[in-house]
């Protein structure tokens, strides 16, 4: 399968709410598109990649945090809502179309959410941890807010220095 390109930030993709995902979409080639994503987001190191990641404006992600004995865990939210969030995490975060960044981001600890898979049935999950970590910032690239956006002013100028830094080396396109 091809690998899809991943976008850098600030491509405007990155800024922009992304389109809900259609019913006539889930018939029409959206599950080979998911699985171009899934390839993607495992050659790069991921846990989750949204489809404005990869230059897409709509409305769903993919993501495999493993189980607890280790199994992949794949799955597909296509129009994601967050229906309820509870507790708080703070801990270091990476963004696909940030390469070689990473902050503390605080982000709650528990989400129920409510998507549809790649058939388009809905589905509600509730999850905690790194599972919702990923889908609440997966969620936020699909609302056009990057995890630059998270962190407090201090970190995100910080951030953007290092972002400045890596372009002026080539090692960020």
């Amino acid at each position: 399968m091809p690998l899809l390109k991943i976008v850098h930030y600030p491509e405007p993709v990155l800024l922009a709410v992304g389109k809900p995902v259609g019913d006539g979409s889930f018939a029409n080639g959206f599950r080979h598109t998911v699985e171009d994503m899934f390839e993607t987001m495992y050659a790069a190191g991921g846990v989750g990649l949204a489809a404005p990641q990869v230059g897409s404006s709509q409305r769903f992600f993919v993501m495999d945090v493993p189980l607890e004995n280790g199994e992949p865990n794949k799955l597909v939210f296509a129009n994601p809502e967050i229906l309820h969030v509870e507790g708080e995490q703070v801990g270091d975060e990476g963004c696909l179309s940030f390469p070689g960044l990473y902050q503390q981001v605080k982000r709650d600890m528990r989400v129920i959410v409510r998507a549809q898979d790649v058939a388009g049935n809905e589905f509600e999950m509730d999850l905690d941890g790194l599972a919702a970590r990923c889908v609440l910032h997966e969620t936020d690239h699909c609302d056009g807010i990057v995890f630059l956006d998270r962190m407090t002013v201090l970190k995100r100028e910080m951030a953007k220095r290092k972002i400045r830094h890596l372009k002026k080396t080539g090692k960020w396109e």
